[in-house]
């Protein structure tokens, strides 16, 4: 990863942290044991499923690509 690609990647993270945080209720915050539930559930519910979409249309995408040659 370059270092610009880095910078890019840290800057996405914490917008999307700071919507997260919005969306979490305070009373799941006050314990690391709370905290941590409420980052997996969060990155399950809304960051994995779009990361997932976007890895499979890259690989379909790549797949015609190749079909097409």
């Amino acid at each position: 990863m370059t270092p610009e690609q880095k910078q890019a990647l840290q800057e996405h993270i914490q917008a999307i942290a700071k919507i997260l945080y919005e969306d979490t209720s305070p009373e799941r915050l006050t314990s690391l044991a709370g905290i941590e539930e409420a980052v997996r559930s969060q990155m399950q519910k809304h960051i994995m499923p779009e990361v997932g979409v976007f890895l499979s249309k890259r690989l379909r995408a790549q797949e015609q690509g190749i079909n097409d040659d």
